[in-house]
């Protein structure tokens, strides 16, 4: 029973160790992100693994665990490092900001760039921004587009409700209209109620009329 516990141990450390490699998409010489999520989706894979197994299969359970889920971790890390880096280079210089949480990525873009003062029609000048973005999202097909309009604070709650919701909408039928599937599409406005600055002060209020485009897995 020890010798297997141990055996388990053993590889679900090396399945970690493993997954701390260098990343030949980004250029990472340390662990990269792909590394680390494969040699955590390896772990997890080698506990369920012996965990759904019986007592005598539990280290060939493990190995098996361990072998799948790290390539499901890394996999999807990978594709995430390498659509990461293509959205950074694309959209350099551009005024939209590359965030990224774990495998999801978000995009923000303010309000000044995007829409003309209180309208939902998207300014010409941003139309380059968004014909870029539409083709590494049909190069990166493998994630939902959850659109979602913001807005700050001054005016009525429903002018703001609406005002974030045909903003959104905008995005996502222009997206549409230039081939990105409408199925990995959704649509949402948030008014004032997720503000990211203080609405007390003109800058603030600011970065708070913008709209996000979350890139999660489908």
């Amino acid at each position: 029973m020890k010798t297997r516990r141990n055996l388990i141990a053993s590889t679900a450390l090396l399945a970690i160790l493993a997954g701390c490699t260098s990343n030949p998409y980004t250029g990472e010489q340390q662990a990269g992100k792909a590394g680390i999520y494969g040699g955590i989706g390896a772990a997890t894979g080698a506990v369920i693994g012996a965990a759904t197994s019986s007592k005598k299969d539990r280290a060939k359970g493990a190995l098996i665990g361990a072998a799948v889920g790290g390539a499901a971790g890394g996999g999807y890390g990978y594709y995430v490092d390498t659509q990461e880096a293509k959205l950074r280079q694309t959209l350099q210089g551009t005024g939209v900001q590359v965030q990224r949480n774990g495998n999801d990525l978000t995009l923000i873009m303010p309000g000044h760039i995007t829409f003309a003062s209180n309208s939902a029609d998207i300014s010409s000048s941003f139309y380059p921004t968004l014909n870029s973005l539409v083709r590494v999202f049909k190069e990166f097909d493998k994630n939902g587009v959850n659109i979602v309009g913001h807005t700050d604070s001054t005016g009525s709650q429903a002018l703001n409700q609406s005002l974030s919701e045909r903003r959104a909408q905008s995005v996502a039928s222009y997206l549409m209209a230039n081939g990105v599937s409408g199925q990995r599409i959704s649509v949402y406005g948030a008014g004032p109620s997720q503000p990211i600055a203080s609405n007390a002060n003109e800058a603030g209020r600011a970065q708070n009329r913008r709209v996000e485009i979350n890139l999660q897995p489908l």
